[in-house]
């Protein structure tokens, strides 16, 4: 006999009673929902439908833009009809200039001996010469256009001025024009030369000098517009004398800066376009105080 024996009959009992508790203790609706499950057919599962795919909404056509908003296509229009005839009229300057070179030719040269190392070089002096002289005639032409596109969106108080100060706008620009040409450069075109010859032998390409040429008028003609711009900005109430005032000494900075800029590298004509500059900024304050007075008045009146 197996002293054992009833030991292990003892455990096997013991775990057949828990087996069979585990076994009644899972829930019945397991058993029913599977042979429920079985019991489906597999055809009458319904079937995952598939995502239609989303289609991008539609472009609207020319038709409907037009309509949604038509004043940014009218401006559109007005605008493009502006630049045209402002081209036109540019080309039609060009035309007549470079038709007739040789009656502008000493009068541009002033006589000075320049050479030409090409043949295109000698077209594309008459060509520069002829788009700056074209360009010149035509700002009047071009300034009238933008006013007649620029008009119908400004303030009353914008179009008052612009109106006022356009005939001042353009004898400012002509003035530059002139106060370069006559003075600026002949004055640095002479300095340069006699410098030049200390040292060298001195040969002025006319590329060159068509160069020197615009860069001694053109920049100078925009900033002779320097009190227009202070005279604008002072009557939509963004600069007041006493702030020119506080700001003069960086100012004179500023244009010591530009006239550096702007002009060839030599002290002298840096300094013939910075004294001009200082006093058209003066007479600027002075315009601008006297506006100020002028407004108050009526400022008070109303």
């Amino acid at each position: 006999m197996d002293p054992y024996s009833d030991q292990n009959s003892k455990k096997q009992s013991s775990s057949d009673k828990k087996a069979k508790a585990e076994e009644t203790a899972l829930p019945v609706h397991s058993a029913e929902t599977s042979s429920t499950e079985r019991a489906v057919p597999e055809t009458l599962k319904p079937e995952p439908q598939a995502e239609e795919p989303r289609m991008p909404p539609p472009e609207p056509s020319e038709e409907e833009q037009k309509e949604t908003d038509p004043e940014l296509i009218e401006h559109l229009t007005d605008l493009r009809k502006q630049l045209i005839k402002s081209v036109v009229v540019f080309i039609v300057f060009f035309i007549a200039v470079f038709s007739t070179i040789n009656l502008w030719f000493p009068y541009v040269t002033r006589g000075y001996k320049l050479i030409v190392l090409s043949p295109l070089e000698v077209i594309s002096f008459y060509t520069t010469i002829s788009a700056a002289m074209a360009f010149g005639l035509s700002v009047p032409f071009v300034c009238h256009f933008l006013w007649q596109f620029v008009k119908p969106g400004l303030t009353q108080k914008e179009g008052r001025f612009l109106s006022l100060y356009s005939p001042a706008i353009l004898i400012l620009f002509v003035g530059g024009l002139a106060f370069g040409y006559y003075v600026v450069n002949p004055l640095s075109y002479n300095f340069l030369v006699k410098l030049g010859k200390i040292n060298f032998d001195v040969m002025i390409t006319a590329k060159e000098y068509a160069r020197f040429l615009l860069m001694t008028t053109m920049p100078i003609g925009l900033l002779f517009e320097l009190p227009i711009v202070a005279l604008f900005l002072s009557a939509i109430g963004i600069l007041t004398s006493e702030t020119m005032k506080k700001v003069r000494k960086w100012s004179y900075v500023a244009l010591a800066v530009v006239s550096a800029l702007i002009t060839p590298p030599d002290f002298l004509s840096q300094l013939i376009i910075l004294i001009p500059m200082i006093a058209l900024y003066e007479a600027s304050i002075f315009i601008v105080m006297k506006t100020e007075k002028r407004l108050v008045p009526e400022a008070e009146a109303s």
